[in-house]
């Protein structure tokens, strides 16, 4: 490895179904002096409203992950060569209090990110986007979110709990987390509750590009408009693995048909590497209701294309 970069085993030498259970095999954070990016793994599902077990999500995603190999062609880029990576393991949430639960998450991503490390996180239910934003913001100032999502997850509450996997990013926006008019849905679909849903997401300012909207804007067109809402400002990508089709992640807690393929969706975050992005999760995947690792495989690859995104950037800002 470059520049003493301590990187995953040699898969020619140990088989990737072998070595640490740690995603793609990477060290731990212990184990090397620093990591400018780290995944971190959220355990929990409390806020669920549908089907339950996105709590074993970041253990499955790291069981996919052993299929990566080191070098990303469509970036053109050695995903692990270019700045230490290592996985800083799992936040220990409170499996019985959301509450507590939020303060544990926040207080664990604050710790991590203190130095001016970036977290890749695995969840986990999308409670969790809400207590990673709240420990970023800390440094960066209000973000621009890029919210992949079959939902929009700006509901008020559900059975008058305010805090809940549908509810993030309204309660992101009251606490002024999140940068106006720079936000954006992406892959939306489905029945809602009512029309003022929509109303009320416009309302604070959300642009959405529907699934359907695939069909004629194509990738290089959404890519295009995502760039154009978020300009040069601080960004965080959120996505569910819902915002896939059941046909391509059928392991997550509230699925709906017509959503993105796994190629579209890697082609669109590819198309952001320009983008100035803080932070990014992967959430909702609940292997209860995989099969043949089918949600998980999709995850894992989503986390990687984030991180050699990521460490591009952080590796051009250092070097030049």
């Amino acid at each position: 490895m470059a520049d003493g970069i301590v990187g995953p085993p040699d898969a020619l030498v140990a088989p990737r179904f072998s070595g640490p259970a740690t995603f793609a095999r990477l060290p731990r954070l212990d184990e090397v002096p620093e990591a400018p990016l780290v995944v971190l793994g959220v355990p929990f599902d409390a806020g669920t409203s549908y089907r339950p077990g996105a709590r074993f999500g970041p253990h499955a995603i790291r069981a996919g992950s052993r299929l990566l190999r080191p070098y990303n062609p469509e970036l053109d880029l050695p995903a692990f060569e270019l700045v230490q990576l290592a996985d800083a393991g799992d936040v220990a949430a409170n499996p019985f209090s959301i509450e507590a639960a939020l303060a544990t998450i926040e207080a664990g991503a604050g710790d991590l990110g203190a130095a001016g490390r970036r977290i890749v996180t695995l969840g986990g239910d999308h409670t969790v986007a809400l207590p990673l934003l709240r420990a970023l913001s800390r440094r960066t100032g209000p973000l621009a979110l890029v919210h992949f999502d079959a939902h929009l997850d700006t509901w008020n509450t559900y059975f008058d709990a305010p805090y809940t996997h549908g509810t993030p990013f309204r309660r992101a926006f009251e606490e002024g987390l999140l940068t106006p008019d720079a936000n954006v849905h992406v892959g939306t679909r489905g029945p809602l509750y009512a029309r003022s849903d929509l109303d009320d997401d416009a309302a604070m300012g959300f642009d959405i590009i529907r699934a359907r909207d695939l069909e004629t804007l194509g990738i290089d067109g959404v890519a295009e408009h995502i760039r154009a809402r978020v300009a040069d400002r601080p960004v965080y990508i959120s996505i569910d693995i819902d915002v896939l089709d059941p046909a391509f992640a059928p392991g997550t807690g509230t699925p709906e048909a017509g959503g993105l393929t796994s190629r579209e969706l890697l082609g669109i975050l590819d198309r952001l590497g320009d983008l100035a992005i803080e932070g990014a999760d992967v959430v909702e995947v609940s292997p209860a209701y995989d099969h043949a690792e089918v949600t998980a495989i999709a995850a894992a690859h989503v986390a990687y294309h984030l991180l050699t995104l990521m460490a591009s950037r952080i590796a051009r800002a250092t070097h030049g």
